[in-house]
C-alpha cells in the first residue's frame, strides 16, 4: 500500500481520567518533508507521537502511517517508523558498536548485517573514532547522534524526533539539523516536536501549533507569521509594574491584547505600522517609562506567544 500522505490523523484523542492530553487532533503530513509540531510544555506533543508510534492507544478517532492504522495495522507500521525520543535510549554499558549491531539484531538483521549497517551509520555519524568506546564516556551531542543512527537502522520510510536536539550545544544542533536535512534529501518523511522555533523555521515545510491537547494552528512558516499581520511592536517597559497600564493602553490602539501581559515586555501585532508612533508618544505622555521599543517583521516566537499565551523555550 502505497501514499503521498505519510501521516493522516483525524480526530485522534488521548485521555488519562478527566485529563484530556489531546483532543480530536486533525492532520494530514505529506511523504518525503518536515512537520514540526510546536507546543509548551505538557501541550500534547510527545503523546501524540507515542501515539503514531504505536506505544500507547489512541482513546478516540484513527491515525494512519501510509495508508496503515495505528491500532489495527500496528505491526505493518512499527516495520516503517523509527523513534528518537527526548533522551538517548542507547545502553551506556555498551559500546557504540555494540550498540548498534545489537539493536540491528533485534530489528531482524543478520548479524553480518548489522555489523556492515553498523559501521556505515557509525561513519555517518562520525562516531567510527569511538566505535570501541563505552557509551557511558560520550558527550550529549555524541549520545544524540549514536541515537538518531539507531533510528535508522533500518532505513524507514517515517522518522519521528520528538525534542532531538534538548540540551546540545549550538555547533551540535547544527550538525544534527544537517543530518535532519540528508534523511529528508533521500526521501524519508520527518515528524519533529521541537520548542525551539528556529529550528522549526529552518527544517520544517509545515508547522502546526498544538496547545492543551488541540491544534490551534497549522500551515508553513510563513502564513503561520503572516497570520500575525505585516509588523510586530516590541515594547520594552523600564518598570514591569505599568504592564497593566501599557497592556490597556496598546488594546486601545490595536484591539489585540499584547503577548507578555504582566512582564516588561510587550509584543503586539500592527495592522499599520504607523499606530507604532502613536503607541509610543501615548505612553510618554501618560508616564509609562519605556526602556526601548522596534518595530520589526513577526517571527516564530510571537506566533508563539499569540496562539499559546505563553513564551518558547530559551
Amino acid at each position: 500500500m502505497t501514499t503521498d500522505i505519510a501521516l493522516r490523523l483525524r480526530g485522534l484523542g488521548k485521555s488519562y481520567g478527566q485529563f484530556t492530553a489531546v483532543d480530536a487532533v486533525d492532520l494530514d503530513v505529506a511523504a518525503g518533508t518536515v512537520f514540526a509540531l510546536l507546543g509548551p510544555n505538557g501541550a500534547g506533543k510527545t503523546t501524540t507521537v507515542r501515539m503514531l508510534a504505536t506505544l500507547i492507544r489512541p482513546d478516540r478517532g484513527s491515525a494512519e502511517i501510509f495508508g496503515y492504522d495505528v491500532v489495527g495495522d500496528a505491526t505493518a507500521v512499527r516495520s516503517m517508523i523509527g523513534l528518537t525520543g527526548q533522551y538517548a535510549s542507547v545502553d551506556e554499558t555498551l559500546t557504540a558498536g555494540e550498540n548498534l549491531r545489537l539493536l540491528g539484531r533485534l530489528l531482524g538483521l543478520t548479524r553480518r548485517q548489522a555489523a556492515r549497517r553498523g559501521a556505515e551509520l557509525l561513519a555517518e555519524f562520525e562516531l567510527s573514532a569511538v566505535a570501541d568506546r563505552p557509551v557511558g564516556q560520550f558527550s550529549g551531542g555524541m549520545r544524540r547522534r549514536l541515537d538518531l543512527a539507531a533510528t535508522l537502522l533500518t532505513d524507514p520510510p517515517l522518522i519521528f524526533l520528538d525534542e532531538p536536539t534538548t540540551g546540545l550545544d549550538p555547533h551540535t544542533r547544527d550538525r544534527m539539523w544537517a543530518i535532519i536535512g540528508t534523511l529528508v534529501g533521500r526521501g524519508a518523511t520527518v515528524l519533529l516536536t521541537t520548542q525551539y522555533l528556529e529550528e522549526a523555521d529552518a527544517l520544517a515545510d509545515r508547522i502546526a501549533v498544538i496547545d492543551r491537547g488541540a491544534i490551534v494552528a497549522d500551515g508553513t512558516a510563513a502564513e503561520l507569521k503572516s497570520s500575525l499581520g505585516n509588523q510586530v511592536l516590541r515594547l520594552e517597559l523600564a518598570d514591569a509594574a505599568q504592564s497593566a497600564r501599557a497592556e490597556a493602553l496598546v488594546v486601545s490602539h490595536t484591539g489585540r491584547i499584547p503577548a507578555g501581559c504582566a512582564s516588561a515586555t510587550l509584543t503586539v501585532a500592527l495592522a499599520d505600522a504607523s499606530a507604532a508612533a502613536d503607541i509610543v508618544a501615548d505612553c510618554r505622555a501618560t508616564g509609562i517609562a519605556l526602556r526601548g521599543f522596534a518595530v520589526d517583521r513577526p517571527d516564530l516566537n510571537e506566533v508563539f506567544r499569540a496562539l499559546t499565551g505563553t513564551a518558547p523555550a530559551a
